[in-house]
């Protein structure tokens, strides 16, 4: 069997099901936040906009969504990976620097962080998964 930071998603139809959903979830999880239109794990999420969206719909408390720039890379991605490791404890599989360093983000690891976000986030008991 498949292992990997989302096992309780087994059995949904493949990976790239899983991929879609996670795509979708990001979309929904986001819809409205200005200057955030997720539609790959790649370009989208080059701001670091897309992160930092996703993260203030769990917490809206831990940060000022509204004044945050798409210029301002480094805080986006910094203030981003700080609150997904302290209030979702989500490991820190990305580096600032290399967010930063890349115009357009490599799908896979902004895939695999978002995996390992959304397991912290259902450990936690802030998603709810349907139980087959």
């Amino acid at each position: 069997a498949a292992r990997g930071p989302a096992p309780h998603l087994r059995g949904t139809g493949g990976a790239a099901a899983v991929k879609t959903m996670l795509l979708e979830w990001c979309r929904a999880r986001t819809r409205g936040y200005q200057h955030v239109d997720v539609q790959n794990f790649a370009g989208s999420w080059g701001s670091g906009l897309a992160f930092c969206a996703l993260l203030h719909s769990f917490f809206p408390d831990a940060f000022d969504y509204a004044s945050l720039q798409p210029a301002a890379r480094r805080h986006n991605f910094t203030l981003a990976f700080a609150t997904a490791e302290e209030r979702a404890g989500c490991a820190p599989l990305l580096d600032v620097e290399d967010m930063v360093r890349m115009a357009v983000p490599d799908a896979k690891c902004i895939y695999t962080y978002v995996q390992e976000l959304y397991r912290c986030l259902v450990a936690k008991g802030l998603v709810r998964t349907r139980k087959r």
